[in-house]
């Protein structure tokens, strides 16, 4: 098929309405065939990375809001990946860093990257999220000014952070009389209770860029971490880039990664509204394909070559693994299973994968052996490869128990049986 390039339609750009729909020019179509050669390439599946750094990179991030899924995600993704390889390049070399990213999520990503989160994304959480707070802290009587409040208080804790190194909340709360402080809510009610204000002030200065998530107090599936100045933690500030850019270079690379997408996957993904959604795809130079239900998606303009891949792969990836939960629109990879292996809030648990689909889940017993449970038929070729894959596992984890954090119903009925 002859392909024609068609940047973003003016229709789009002008209205915010969604992409205009085909017109008689001839549109690339991209079947679920090639969307599953692509992710299979490109995320690493079918041909492993060489290093976590490459993974992190070639997926936009591995997420990390569970501590134990970017140990499994690299798992699955990188050559003989140990938990040292991960822990080094997090805390030693630092050449990848945890930070908050797209949708209030944790992702592990390298510096550069991170610069490119932080002002197409993260920048945008702290002013609404400094504004919840300071009303919360006059509204409990905490400070009358609760502006002065915050800013002496984020001072007082970055300033004991460049005093004595990375500390935890905890550890912090004992130098800054603030951070001792509670915010109450729901009183009376049976979902009410305490929230120390070291959370949130904390959550404040990651999301304003000042402070990053060093080692934690625990082992890899721990999530109670230290913190630290983020320039100090990285040698440099993350860099200072125009909110404009670095949403055009986050949609430039997620559309490498994970194109073809449609609009909805675009905006769930980042998180943004339609607007700024349509000004980072107009700031590029894309292409506007076709789904096999004749759905108009998006490719970066470079990409429209087909990509294909002869080889068959398995993997078990964890719960929250960035593949599974890559896309909104995910029939083409998940198929009839989602009420099996995503809970009500529509967070991914562990999955099963054969050559680009979902075809079952995973979990573990309370004597931490792995159990597959398959959720539609597969050659035995297939299910071979699955039951290897599945005793790697068993061997990597080596006796560690990984309970997701947010459970799934296959996954409780796998640690019940």
């Amino acid at each position: 098929m002859d392909v024609v390039h068609r940047a973003v339609p003016d229709a789009w750009r002008a209205d915010g309405g969604g992409p205009a729909r085909p017109g008689p020019l001839s549109v690339r179509t991209i079947d679920t065939r090639e969307r599953r050669a692509r992710l299979a390439v490109r995320h690493h599946l079918a041909t492993p990375a060489a290093g976590v750094e490459d993974a992190a990179e070639a997926m936009v991030g591995l997420h990390s809001s569970d501590p134990a899924t970017v140990f499994l995600s690299a798992r699955a993704r990188v050559s003989r990946f140990a938990r040292g390889d991960l822990e080094r390049a997090l805390y030693d070399d630092r050449s990848l860093v945890r930070m908050l990213g797209m949708r209030r999520t944790l992702f592990v990503t390298t510096p550069e990257l991170a610069g490119v989160i932080d002002a197409a994304c993260t920048k945008a959480l702290a002013p609404p999220e400094r504004r919840r707070l300071i009303g919360w802290i006059e509204e409990q009587g905490i400070a009358r000014d609760g502006a002065a409040w915050l800013r002496d208080a984020a001072r007082a804790t970055v300033r004991e952070l460049r005093a004595h190194g990375a500390l935890s909340g905890a550890e912090l709360s004992k130098l800054v009389p603030q951070l001792r402080e509670k915010l109450v809510f729901g009183e009376g009610r049976t979902w009410g209770g305490e929230v120390g204000m070291s959370t949130r002030v904390l959550f404040l200065l990651a999301a304003e860029g000042k402070i990053v998530r060093a080692r934690p107090r625990g082992t890899w599936v721990s999530g109670q971490y230290r913190w630290a100045p983020t320039d100090v933690w990285l040698g440099a500030p993350l860099p200072k880039l125009a909110a404009g850019d670095a949403s055009a270079e986050l949609v430039r690379r997620w559309l490498f990664a994970f194109g073809p997408a449609t609009n909805t996957d675009i905006r769930w993904w980042t998180g943004w509204t339609q607007a700024k959604t349509a000004a980072a795809l107009a700031a590029n130079d894309v292409e506007e394909v076709q789904l096999d239900d004749g759905a108009p998606a998006f490719v970066m303009a470079n990409d429209v070559a087909k990509v294909t891949t002869r080889k068959r792969w398995v993997a078990l990836l964890p719960g929250l693994d960035p593949t599974t939960m890559g896309w909104k629109e995910r029939d083409w990879y998940l198929g009839p299973h989602a009420p099996r292996l995503f809970d009500r809030n529509g967070n991914a648990g562990p999955t099963v994968w054969a050559d680009g689909r979902v075809v079952g889940g995973w979990g573990q017993r309370a004597d931490a052996s792995v159990v597959v449970r398959l959720l539609e038929p597969v050659d035995a070729t297939t299910e071979a490869r699955i039951e290897k894959e599945r005793q790697r596992l068993e061997r990597w984890l080596d006796g560690a128990r990984v309970t997701a954090r947010f459970r799934t119903p296959l996954e409780k009925e796998i640690e019940a049986s």
